[in-house]
C-alpha cells in the first residue's frame, strides 16, 4: 500500500489528509487538523508559521500511531507570502499576511515609475495589492539587505522539515515578478524593490522530490520515514489539478476563501483585453498556466458567520438564503472595503445604503445578498472569459468548499447559461497528491489522473434554468459599470 499525505493548509485551518488507492479508487481519510490565522505582532498582522511547522508534525505523528511507517508528502498553501531567511538559516521574523494594509498604496507608488502595462506585459499577472512585489516594495530595506533567502510559505515549510530550499513555479509565479518569457525572475523588477535574483532559492516545477524529513524531526516527533515531494505549493494550483474537467470549454472556479475563476491553457494570455479585466497568468502544473480572475470569495460569508458568533452553520444560511427574495441588493464583491473591514456585516449594510438598495438585516438577508451576488459575479466573470480566450465556455467544475452551496451553484447555472458541476470539494487536498501519484509512477499523467478523480467521488450536476430573468445578469453589470466608473 502506498501511502501519500496532503498538508493543505489555509487561511483559517491546516490539515493533514491521508490517502491511497483501494479497489481503484481515491481515499481520502483527514488525519488532523489545526487552526491557522495571523495576529498583530510588531505592528504588523503576522503568520506565526513556527505553528504550522508543529502541526505538521504533530499530525504525522498520529499517521505513524497507526502503523504507517512510511508515506510521501506534499505541501500547499495560500499565495504571495513569504518568509526572510538569514545566513545562518533562520527566519527575520513572522512573515507578514497579505491582509496586512502596508501595502494599501504600493501599486500606486510603484507603478508611478513603472506603467501597469508595462508590468503586465512582462508577467502577465493581476494587480492586487498584496501581490509579493508589492509587499517587497514596502518591506524593511534593512531586513531585506539581511536576508540571505526569500521563501515563499509551502517552501519554507519543506525547507525546515528537510534542509533543502527551492521556489516552486506555480507559487513563485503569483509573486508578480517571473517573466512569461524568460520563465525566470525578472531583473527589472527586482531591482524596483531592491532585491536579488539569488535571494531566492532555484525555481522548480511541481513534482520535484524535494527530500527526506530530517533526523532531528525523528528525535523529537514519532512519526514514519517521509520522503517530502514538492507539489503544487499555491493551494489553487493543486485545486486546478484535483479538478476533473477534460477538452478545451470547461472552466474551473475553486471555490473557498477565495474564488479563483478561469480556465486551464497551454499557452499565456496577456493581451489588452486580459489587462483590463484583470485576469492573471499564474503557472500551473505540467507547463499549464491558470488563466483566472481573483475574486473575494466566501471570505465575505465566513466573516459574517464570525460576527453572528457561529450561531448558524453554513449550511444553516444557505437554508435561511433560500427564503429570502433574491437580488434585492447589488454589491461589487471585489471592492477592497470588503477585503477586511472591522464589520463585515456594517460594511454589507453601509454599501447598500450607500447605493440607495435594501439593506440586509437579517442572517438570512446577509445571506441571500451574499450568495446571490457572488453567483452574479461568477456569471459576468464566465461571459468575459469566453469572449478572452475565444472559445465557448460550456461547463464550469466548482470546486473546495463552495461546491457544496447548492444555491448557489444552481443560480450560477441560471445567471451563466452553462452546465456547473459540483465537487469534489476537496479538490486542493486531492491536486496535492495527485501530483505526488505522478511524480511516483502510480499515475501516469494528469489525464489519467483526472479520470480517477472522476471515478472516485460523486460530482453533481446542475443545470441553467430556462425561467430566469435574463435581465438580472444585465442589470447587475450595469450597475457594476457605474460603480467603477464612479470610482474613476
Amino acid at each position: 500500500m502506498h501511502y501519500y499525505v496532503a498538508v493543505d493548509i489555509g487561511a483559517s485551518s491546516g490539515r493533514l489528509i491521508l490517502a491511497s488507492v483501494e479497489e481503484g479508487k481515491l481515499h481520502l481519510e483527514e488525519a488532523h487538523r489545526f487552526k491557522n490565522g495571523f495576529e498583530h505582532v510588531e505592528g504588523h498582522d503576522r503568520w506565526q508559521v513556527d505553528h504550522l511547522i508543529c502541526e505538521v508534525l504533530e499530525g504525522l505523528s498520529k499517521i505513524k500511531a497507526r502503523g504507517i511507517n512510511h508515506v510521501n508528502l506534499g505541501i500547499d498553501t495560500w499565495a504571495v507570502d513569504y518568509v526572510l531567511i538569514d545566513e545562518a538559516g533562520n527566519k527575520l521574523h513572522d512573515p507578514i499576511a497579505y491582509r496586512d494594509s502596508r501595502t494599501n498604496q504600493a501599486i500606486a507608488n510603484l507603478t508611478s515609475a513603472l506603467p501597469k502595462e508595462y508590468i503586465y506585459e512582462k508577467t502577465g499577472i493581476q494587480f492586487q495589492a498584496f501581490n509579493t512585489l508589492y509587499q517587497l516594495y514596502t518591506e524593511d530595506k534593512n531586513d531585506l539587505k539581511r536576508a540571505d533567502k526569500i521563501m515563499m510559505i509551502p517552501d519554507y515549510l519543506g525547507y525546515v522539515l528537510t534542509g533543502n530550499a527551492v521556489t516552486e513555479v506555480t507559487n513563485a509565479s503569483t509573486t508578480q515578478m517571473l517573466n512569461l518569457r524568460q520563465g525566470l525572475f525578472d531583473k527589472d523588477l527586482m531591482a524596483e524593490v531592491d532585491v536579488d535574483a539569488d535571494q531566492f532559492p532555484h525555481l522548480v516545477e511541481a513534482g520535484t522530490l524535494l527530500g527526506s524529513v530530517r533526523r532531528k524531526w525523528h528525535k523529537q516527533y514519532d512519526i514514519p520515514e517521509t520522503d517530502v515531494i514538492t507539489t503544487a505549493t499555491h493551494d489553487t494550483a493543486s485545486a486546478v489539478v484535483g479538478t476533473p474537467g477534460f477538452g478545451e470549454n470547461w472552466a474551473f472556479l475553486s471555490s473557498g476563501t477565495w474564488s479563483l475563476l478561469g480556465a486551464e491553457l497551454n499557452t499565456p494570455e496577456n493581451g489588452l483585453a486580459a489587462f483590463k479585466e484583470n485576469y492573471t497568468n499564474e503557472w500551473g502544473a505540467y507547463g499549464t498556466y491558470r488563466f483566472l480572475k481573483n475574486i473575494m470569495g466566501l471570505w465575505i460569508i465566513q466573516k459574517v458567520k464570525a460576527e453572528l458568533n457561529d450561531q448558524y452553520s453554513f449550511a444553516d444560511l444557505a437554508d435561511l438564503a433560500q427564503q429570502e427574495p433574491a437580488f434585492r441588493t447589488f454589491i461589487d464583491v471585489n471592492d477592497l472595503r470588503f477585503q477586511n473591514p472591522d464589520s463585515m456585516i456594517k460594511e454589507l449594510q453601509a454599501y447598500a445604503k450607500e447605493t440607495d438598495q435594501f439593506v440586509p438585516t437579517t442572517p438570512g438577508a446577509l445571506a441571500r445578498v451574499i450568495y446571490d451576488n457572488l453567483s452574479l459575479y461568477y456569471a459576468d466573470s464566465v461571459q468575459k472569459l469566453a469572449q478572452i480566450v475565444g472559445h465557448p465556455i460550456t461547463t464550469l467544475n466548482i470546486v473546495g468548499g463552495g461546491s457544496n452551496v447548492a444555491l448557489m451553484n444552481q443560480m450560477t447555472a441560471d445567471l451563466a447559461g452553462i452546465t456547473v458541476v459540483a465537487g469534489p470539494g476537496e479538490a486542493t487536498a486531492i491536486g496535492n497528491i495527485m501530483v505526488q501519484m505522478i511524480a511516483t509512477g502510480q499515475v501516469k499523467d494528469v489525464v489519467a489522473g483526472r479520470h480517477l478523480i472522476e471515478d472516485s467521488f460523486d460530482l453533481k450536476t446542475f443545470q441553467p434554468d430556462a425561467k430566469q430573468d435574463p435581465h438580472v445578469l444585465a442589470n447587475y453589470q450595469a450597475f457594476l459599470a457605474r460603480q467603477l466608473k464612479g470610482d474613476d
